[in-house]
């Protein structure tokens, strides 16, 4: 097949960017595949981290691609849409994940609709931080493609209410396995500089109030002396609310912060260290955080929120909190580490996932599902 990939590729950073690397690359050993890239992805003052580019010192891999839609230029729409349709593909595949690309995905979708299979990859349906325009961009968005994936359930559900006629597949989440091997912890712990023989928690990815950061400090404020928690990640917005609750902890000093944006080469420094990784969200769909868990076999805490339960919790590679509060958390936390067996248990199924959540696996998935359309 020909199939034309439309989302953000190198030089933009973060997940989503990693995804579509992994995934063009994937798909390249079987088909023919060409990344048509954005020139604009967001305007600056829309964007709320530091930067959406890699830097001189990230090791992300180039993907070659054609960078041609500005989501703030609607002229930008035809000649993307232009350069696609020329190229002639068998199908477009285009991820989605927040309504503000929904007008410029969608008008490129609706049309390619006419000559290709059109597939979007929707990371989320209902956004985690809600507003007035997002159903009827969304809706907008979705009438565009012929068929759709999702990565978890709770995502499928989503679109259903939406669009209740819609095809679709479920594909979890496949694993990112490009940080390379994890090391001794009291060596991650060196790098890091904390204290060996504690016990060690992990908040890793950016820092966004759904993700509730906030309850998972007042968490690690009840628990021992026994414990330490890693905070690793760029806040998106004002980091003031979580200080604020960091400065009246009475394990202040307990807490290791790193507040930028974590490069691949030192992802396997702070899971090292980790012998928990914690997810303590509000609203969520699937996280690419549990991947990365999984990679470094690292058990999670997760709140049932989303897909999260789904992909975790029903799987036996972590526990579900009862609720998202500070108490639900901790008494997960000291549960964990109260009882060894958890964490074999845990440690087994995440092994048994790794074999099944692979990126050939997820193409192979995917392009099954294509042909049968």
């Amino acid at each position: 097949m020909k199939i034309a990939i439309l989302s953000c590729f190198y030089p933009y950073r973060g997940g989503i960017s990693q995804f579509n690397a992994c995934l063009y690359g994937e798909l390249g050993k079987h088909h023919i595949v060409k990344a048509f890239n954005f020139k604009r992805q967001y305007p600056e003052f829309l964007f709320p981290g530091k930067t959406q580019f890699v830097t001189a010192d990230d090791e992300a891999v180039p993907v070659e691609s054609v960078s041609l839609l500005d989501t703030a230029n609607p002229f930008s729409y035809h000649a993307t849409l232009k350069n696609i349709r020329d190229w002639n593909p068998d199908v477009l595949i285009v991820r989605y994940w927040m309504s503000y690309f929904a007008p410029s995905l969608g008008y490129i979708t609706r049309r390619m609709k006419r000559h290709c299979k059109v597939i979007s990859i929707l990371d989320n349906v209902v956004p985690h931080e809600q507003r007035f325009f997002d159903t009827p961009l969304t809706k907008y968005f979705l009438k565009g493609s012929t068929a759709h994936v999702t990565l978890c359930e709770a995502v499928a559900h989503d679109l259903l209410r939406l669009a209740p006629d819609a095809k679709y597949k479920v594909i979890q989440h496949p694993l990112y396995s490009h940080f390379g091997t994890r090391i001794p912890k009291e060596e991650a712990e060196n790098r890091l500089g904390m204290e060996h023989g504690k016990k060690n928690i992990l908040f890793f990815g950016l820092i966004r109030h759904y993700k509730g950061l906030d309850i998972l400090l007042e968490a690690f404020g009840q628990l021992s002396d026994d414990y330490q928690l890693i905070v690793a990640g760029e806040p998106y917005g004002s980091f003031a609310t979580y200080q604020e609750i960091i400065d009246r902890l009475p394990g202040k000093s307990r807490i290791f912060m790193n507040l930028k944006y974590i490069k691949d080469s030192e992802v396997t420094d702070y899971f090292s260290a980790a012998d928990l990784a914690v997810l303590p969200y509000r609203s969520a769909t699937q996280s690419g955080i549990s991947s990365v868990s999984y990679h470094f076999e690292v058990p999670m805490i997760v709140t049932d929120v989303g897909g999260l339960k789904e992909t975790i919790g029903d799987r036996g590679t972590g526990i579900v909190a009862e609720s998202c509060t500070p108490e639900a958390v901790r008494k997960e936390i000291e549960r964990y580490f109260q009882n060894p067996e958890i964490r074999q248990a845990c440690i087994m199924n995440i092994r048994k996932e790794k074999k099944r959540l692979s990126w050939e696996a997820f193409a192979a998935e995917l392009t099954g599902f294509i042909e049968q359309l």
